[in-house]
């Protein structure tokens, strides 16, 4: 073997959704914080994200979570999560696929029938509770980092579909709320190709249109991502988050449903104790509860708490030879879809 780099990577799902995560090769990235980390990767250099997310080593659905030390003493373990177009400060599904490796790879300690992680994230800390059984983390409740609404109904004009309404929130990232029905269709599989295009499409529009900034963190002042929604009764929401390029997650995703949670909470439709389900578009679930209220840089806040499963289903290690041409990886739009930028 004569690979000039090599990474151990672990292979999760949580609720379908593959979150990988790299428990070994990479000792550490440049950054006094998570989220300076981020931006190295983001503004400097991003070899390590093209090598894991890329054809031919990576796919398209999937992310890949990258194992940090913590930038903060109360933290067991920092993560970034590397995606197809970027890294990204906050997921709800990839901090239960690495809480569930943490714990069942010995990493942190596991204690039964709970165990307490706390992970440092580019968005802040998450407190993640795992309920863990004969040596398995059967289940993981994140409290989330605040959430809260930049608009409601705001009126934007696109390109296919003229005038739609749409909300604007952070739950982690920032995400475009898109009542699904305004487009005349259904969440559903068969409709998951349109939908991801659809999404791709709608962030640079409305990303073009709107601009917003974190009010504790500045350089968080992108939309990454568009949710179409479908209410289903009082409590279940269908959610579809659409990922650049062109793709949805198939979890439900823990950051758009606590933006979604706040959208909620600001027309008065939930209140602290609030328990609701989130639905994806293959039909696993997240329970979304609304724990109280915060405050964030004089903006109302709610504070979500998401519970799903992950499991653990391969352990890897990749790398790349010296005289390999593809090294830097490649993506084609009939599998990646036509969201991302010309080479």
């Amino acid at each position: 073997m004569r690979w000039k780099k090599s990474l151990q990577l672990v292979g999760v799902h949580c609720e379908g959704e593959i979150g990988k995560v790299i428990t070994g090769g990479v000792v550490n990235i440049p950054g006094e914080t998570m989220l300076d980390k981020m931006n190295y990767i983001n503004e400097v250099d991003d070899s390590v994200r093209r090598l894991v997310v890329f054809e031919p080593r990576g796919c398209l659905q999937m992310s890949v979570n990258l194992l940090l030390p913590p930038t903060r003493p109360e933290a067991h373990a920092g993560f970034i999560v590397l995606q197809s177009d970027k890294a990204h400060p906050m997921s709800g599904s990839n901090s239960i696929c690495v809480v569930t490796a943490l714990l069942e790879l010995g990493m942190v300690p596991m204690q039964e029938p709970e165990t307490t992680v706390v992970l440092d994230t580019p968005a802040g800390l998450v407190t993640a509770r795992a309920t863990c059984r004969d040596g398995r983390c059967v289940g993981v409740s994140l409290d989330m980092v605040p959430a809260f609404v930049e608009h409601l109904d705001l009126e934007i004009n696109t390109e296919h579909f003229g005038k739609l309404k749409v909300d604007i929130a952070f739950g982690g990232v920032y995400y475009a709320l898109v009542d699904v029905g305004q487009l005349g269709i259904d969440i559903a599989p068969h409709n998951a190709r349109r939908l991801a295009d659809f999404g791709v499409s709608l962030r640079a529009q409305i990303d073009a249109q709107v601009k917003v900034q974190h009010p504790l963190y500045p350089k968080i002042d992108r939309i990454a991502y568009v949710m179409f929604r479908n209410r289903l009764d009082e409590t279940t929401y269908q959610t579809c988050t659409t990922l650049p390029p062109g793709r949805i997650d198939r979890s439900p995703c823990g950051t758009g449903s606590s933006a979604n949670l706040a959208t909620l909470a600001a027309r008065g439709l939930v209140e602290p104790g609030s328990r609701l389900t989130s639905r994806s578009t293959i039909g696993s679930e997240f329970k979304v509860e609304m724990l109280g209220h915060a405050d964030i840089g004089g903006r109302p806040a709610v504070l979500p708490r998401i519970t799903g499963r992950a499991w653990i289903y391969s352990v890897e290690q990749i790398g790349v030879d010296p005289e390999d041409p593809l090294a830097a990886g490649f993506m084609l739009s009939d599998t990646w879809g036509e969201g991302f930028p010309a080479p």
